[in-house]
């Protein structure tokens, strides 16, 4: 397989990665074979995966404009993946000119091309590190530089809790970056569910087992489960519901069915 020139020399392009294959689903162009096998293997039990990222997309960008309209202009943005147009940086200085914004991710090609972007940005930049380690992504001299962690802050938690296993802990990790944040900031998630999906749960199990295979558990969790991530947060209207229900620009009812796999919420601290 030829490596392509913007593909980082220290990434192994045998291997599949979701952040890539997330990449594939929107459109983009900076996957490999290898992604776009896996996705088209996941596709063929689930075949609106596409809407269902597709969604994901157009919660954050409501839920990025909805925060700066509060008054909020810092945002951290963990599990961000490779930069497509209409990023968390644009959309915020649409509505709030001067945000700034640090985007964290462990995937070496979503480090590379974040960088690529932002270069020359003064207000943003992009962390490689790991959900699972809080403290260093709070210590990083990015979010030191960019970040006042005692003003309000929006965490965006989009797309990425369903890769972490129950046995890592999620809520502890999500804990520890919430209890550094000033009161009045924001947590803005997203996480898949078997809740809405307009397939029986078996015929989704398929796309789960493909994650399975690759190496990347996607972690199904009911309502209930993902409400316990916004434990110490005060939902914002209209709490934690399918993604096109989160302030719609349209109407619901015209959105695909799959765009209805999986739950969106935003939450304030007190």
């Amino acid at each position: 397989m030829e490596r392509p020139a913007w593909a980082p020399r220290s990434i192994d392009i045998s291997v599949p990665s979701v952040s890539r294959i997330y990449d594939f689903y929107l459109g983009g162009s900076h996957n490999f074979e290898v992604d776009r096998e896996a996705a088209r293997r996941a596709m063929e039990f689930m075949p609106g995966l596409p809407k269902v990222m597709q969604a994901n997309r157009a919660f954050m960008r409501r839920a990025v404009r909805f925060a700066a309209e509060e008054g909020v202009d810092q945002f951290l943005d963990i599990g961000s993946g490779i930069p497509t147009f209409g990023n968390v940086h644009e959309v915020a200085r649409s509505a709030r000119p001067g945000s700034r914004v640090v985007y964290v991710d462990h995937d070496p090609v979503a480090v590379a091309h974040s960088e690529a972007v932002l270069d020359g940005d003064d207000d943003a930049a992009v962390v490689a590190a790991d959900l699972l380690k809080p403290r260093e992504i709070l210590a990083s001299p990015q979010v030191r530089r960019l970040i006042d962690l005692n003003r309000p802050v929006a965490l965006l938690l989009v797309a990425i809790l369903h890769f972490v296993e129950d046995a890592d802990d999620p809520y502890a990790a999500v804990a520890e970056l919430s209890d550094a944040l000033a009161p009045g900031s924001l947590l803005v998630l997203t996480h898949a569910s078997y809740e809405g999906i307009p397939l029986s749960a078996e015929r989704a199990g398929g796309a789960v087992d493909v994650y399975r295979d690759i190496r990347n558990p996607l972690i199904m969790r009911s309502r209930e489960e993902i409400a316990r991530f916004f434990k110490g947060y005060d939902m914002v209207e209209p709490g934690l519901v399918p993604m096109p229900r989160w302030r719609p620009e349209g109407s619901p009812e015209d959105e695909d069915p799959y765009a209805f796999s999986g739950f969106a919420g935003v939450g304030r601290t007190a």
